[in-house]
């Protein structure tokens, strides 16, 4: 694997930009685009300075395996010692940075880390350049001008995934016949579905998109996953930890009254409240070995989307010493609300029923920095960009109570966020 090269020798510099720069996406190039946005925020970068690029690993004795963060955790440790760094911002995202996206699976392959030749970020008011080089002195720290306008996606045609509707129901009844029988508890059922384009299709339309209609989710783009999250797995700013729980989920009324109706039902359901309070558990448990102070609510909140509106309960910790942040990404994935409970079984059933490889789906998106901030959210709401074809993905959750017509028409409305990212304006 890459990660037993050692990682080279970087040069890094962050100055601050006078004023402000509009439109964090209308820099980027068309080529290979990186991003983490949250409304007009986060960082953007382009070119590669450095890229680690892991294996899939087959015959992992259990499908909860680690060792693709371990490994990369050594290599960004490795790149961080031999880089020099001039940070004369020293925010969370300036400095050395890797955006990154790991497999949901330990047996699938596509977890990746790239560092950027340059990187744009603005946040709380503050906007920043980082430069990368491979030798001193080759730095500018001249504010680079917008590209090109993102272009339309043109005709797209659609395409059925891995399974049909029918078959993936039926794997849905065989897990919740399995759950009665008490095999496990929970599964996360998957689907894809593809859309193709008559040429190459501009990533930057699509994070354009995701991020105006959905400014409260992260809208991402990292080697070729984009998407928008509203799922936050794990925030760090020095010592401190933040996360978001979402499990449960209705669609949004078409008016005030039947949108109240739709949550007021979402709060009072026992099948949904137990899936969340499953998801709750399986946080309280990977989180609390690796923190010294740990505050989970105990009852949920709604959170509203555009399109959805989801059972949500934050979680604030205080890590102890020592712990990375990519220790907490493998302590936490993958959560009950994109695996299931018990985390293992529920693993082993999904690779047996699913009839798909997820790749990047559902596992951990995001970025860090050398001094050890991150964020990562769960790659959700999204589609793997290939040229001309996306690979969409949707779940949801499957329980003792789950009725599998339901739950494909969940999908369906998850399905809807990037469908109309894909499609042009009338």
């Amino acid at each position: 694997m890459n990660a037993a090269l050692s990682p080279p020798q970087l040069f890094v510099r962050t100055v601050a930009l006078p004023g402000d720069v509009s439109g964090l996406v209308r820099h980027l190039p068309t080529d290979s685009p990186l991003a983490w946005l949250a409304g007009d925020e986060g960082i953007v970068g382009w070119g590669r300075a450095a890229r680690l690029e892991l294996d899939g690993d087959p015959g992992a004795a259990e499908p909860t395996d680690t060792t693709r963060f371990t490994e990369a955790a050594r290599w960004v440790d490795g790149l961080t010692e031999r880089s020099e760094v001039r940070d004369e911002v020293g925010r969370p995202g300036t400095g050395l940075v890797a955006f990154g996206t790991f497999a949901f699976s330990p047996a699938s392959g596509g977890s990746s880390l790239v560092v950027p030749r340059v990187l744009l970020g603005r946040r709380d008011g503050h906007t920043w350049l980082t430069t990368v080089t491979d030798r001193p002195g080759d730095r500018t720290t001249e504010p680079p001008r917008p590209t090109s306008a993102p272009r339309p996606v043109g005709p797209v045609s659609w395409s059925r995934g891995s399974l049909t509707d029918e078959r993936w129901m039926d794997a849905v009844a065989d897990t919740v016949g399995r759950i009665r029988a008490g095999e496990l508890d929970k599964a996360v059922l998957a689907r894809d579905a593809f859309a193709d384009a008559g040429s190459p299709i501009d990533v930057r339309t699509l994070l354009e998109r995701l991020r105006l209609r959905f400014p409260s989710c992260f809208t991402f783009s990292v080697d070729g996953m984009v998407g928008a999250t509203p799922e936050l797995l794990m925030r760090r700013e020095g010592d401190r930890l933040t996360s978001l729980v979402l499990a449960g989920t209705r669609p949004r009324g078409g008016d005030a009254d039947s949108d109240r109706a739709l949550a007021e039902e979402l709060l009072a359901s026992a099948k949904d409240v137990d899936e969340h309070r499953m998801a709750v558990d399986s946080l309280r448990t990977s989180l609390g070995p690796l923190t010294e102070e740990l505050d989970v609510p105990e009852r949920p909140r709604l959170l509203a989307l555009a399109n959805v509106q989801h059972l949500a309960t934050p979680a604030r910790a205080r890590l102890s010493p020592g712990v990375s942040a990519l220790d907490a990404v493998a302590a936490l994935h993958p959560t009950a609300a994109v695996g299931g409970t018990p985390t293992a079984a529920a693993m082993r059933l999904i690779a047996e029923v699913e009839g798909m490889d997820r790749g990047g789906y559902a596992g951990p998106v995001g970025w860090l920095d050398g001094a050890g901030n991150s964020e990562w959210g769960i790659a959700l709401r999204c589609a793997r960009v290939d040229g001309a074809r996306a690979r969409l993905f949707a779940g949801g959750g499957i329980v003792s109570r789950s009725e599998p017509r339901s739950e494909l028409a969940e999908t369906e409305s998850k399905f809807r966020v990037m469908r109309e990212a894909l499609t042009d304006p009338v």
